[in-house]
């Protein structure tokens, strides 16, 4: 693991070259093809070193953070003129990557809370140095504030936990402290991160203010590390089951439902898919917190496939804005007349948006929705409904962007160029072809 670590260290420099964007960008390719190989996909914990280790877990989410990382610059081709300050912006990704890793492949608690913390620098100079709209700053002090007023108490717990049992290395946790405060101390700033339903009012802002990139990132890994916090979490907290649990569950997928109605009333294309998003991790909450196998397994797999197509559609969004300077659903119509090869990136990630087969997110929502029904048959009602809007929401997106009028105030169009189908190809093929190696994702406990 620390040969990774140093190679991105090493990296640094480079995003300082002249007229060398491209580079990095094939760098961080051949990097994450090198830890592919590098790795096996086991449940084992294996390169361990110092407070670093990497299990499937983690191995999952620092190849996502990658690969993501990878396509902010292929998306990103608008900033890469002088007066962007592409360097500045290659040194941001580059530090927000070696946050990424570093927080993933941590054993050790306060070394997680510490890089954990550092990813929002750079994300919050993303959203406000190359934010669109005039409220950016607001957003940004959005996503700082919740984060940080909600991690506080994870800190005091952590020193807490750290005085009474002297050590914070994630497997010999064992936790004594039958108490739903405890519980809620620790886990407040995952479920802001994720979010959960009632914190999540920081997303659809950030979203709509952030680059492309930004929101690829926010949407591809940001909101995973929420997840992958709760799931180091979850075997110190097993008293909940059964207890408080039950919580979580009902406002998981209650706001699943309403934030799924709210997605049908949205006129900006961003805060749409934005909001979808909330809907998708509501799912990965309630079923993580079931603490069975279907559950856990369908959580990292909904993760995984919510981090590529949520991805892929921000792609979409703004090389619709690129061409029409608006994102409004009023003004993006009939884009089958002006774009059809575009139109079939729409359709296909779309369908992998409401967990069609053979996309990935179907694996995902089929272990998610068997953990919650074994939990409760009750839950049914709220999953068919959440179900139901997802392919209700993503239908009205794709039909309300491709048919119809074409807005009369546009004069001038360019289509679709190689580097944009490279990019949607790159979001799509991992997301549909996962699903031939399932079985990897039932063995990483």
């Amino acid at each position: 693991m620390m040969k990774f670590i140093i190679m991105l260290l090493m990296m640094i420099p480079l995003s300082f070259l002249k007229n060398k964007f491209w580079f990095n960008q094939y760098l961080y390719f051949i990097m994450s093809f090198i830890f592919m190989i590098n790795m096996k996909f086991n449940f084992q914990i294996e390169s361990v070193s110092y407070f670093f280790m990497c299990d499937l877990l983690s191995y999952v989410m620092i190849l996502l953070s990658f690969w993501i990382c990878t396509l902010m610059i292929l998306a990103s081709a608008k900033i890469f003129n002088k007066k962007n300050h592409f360097k500045i912006f290659l040194f941001l990704l580059l530090l927000l990557l070696l946050s990424l890793v570093l927080t993933f492949s941590t054993m050790n608690l306060f070394i997680f809370y510490l890089f954990f913390e550092m990813s929002l620098i750079p994300t919050l100079i993303l959203i406000i140095g190359w934010g669109y709209q005039p409220e950016r700053i607001q957003a940004g002090s959005y996503l700082l504030f919740y984060t940080l007023f909600a991690s506080l108490p994870m800190m005091i717990f952590m020193f807490y936990y750290y005085n009474k049992n002297y050590s914070l290395v994630f497997f010999l946790m064992d936790m004594n402290l039958y108490s739903f405060l405890m519980f809620l101390f620790m886990n407040m700033v995952f479920l802001v991160k994720m979010p959960m339903y009632f914190v999540h009012l920081w997303l659809p802002k950030a979203h709509v203010e952030a680059p492309v990139s930004g929101s690829m990132i926010l949407a591809g890994v940001m909101l995973k590390l929420g997840g992958y916090g709760m799931l180091r979490m979850i075997n110190i907290f097993n008293f909940i089951n059964n207890s408080f649990n039950y919580i979580i569950i009902s406002i998981s997928l209650l706001g699943g439902v309403i934030v799924s109605l709210i997605c049908l009333r949205q006129s900006d294309m961003k805060s749409l898919i934005a909001y979808s998003s909330v809907a998708h991790m509501g799912l990965v909450l309630g079923g993580m917190v079931t603490f069975n196998l279907w559950g856990l397994c369908g959580s990292l797999s909904m993760m995984l496939a919510h981090g590529l197509c949520s991805s892929g559609l921000f792609c979409l969004a703004n090389i619709c804005y690129e061409r029409l300077g608006s994102r409004s659903l009023y003004l993006n119509k009939g884009m089958i007349n002006l774009m059809p090869s575009m139109s079939l990136w729409w359709f296909l990630l779309c369908s992998s948006n409401m967990a069609a087969p053979p996309s990935f997110n179907l694996l995902g929502e089929i272990m998610l929705i068997n953990s919650l029904v074994s939990w409760s048959y009750f839950t049914m009602i709220m999953l068919v409904f959440t179900s139901f809007f997802s392919a209700v929401y993503s239908l009205y997106l794709y039909a309300y962007t491709q048919h119809g009028m074409m807005y009369s105030g546009l004069y001038t169009f360019y289509a679709g160029n190689n580097r944009e189908f490279l990019l949607l190809i790159l979001h799509w093929l991992p997301l549909n072809l996962l699903i031939l190696k399932s079985e990897l994702f039932f063995m990483w406990i």
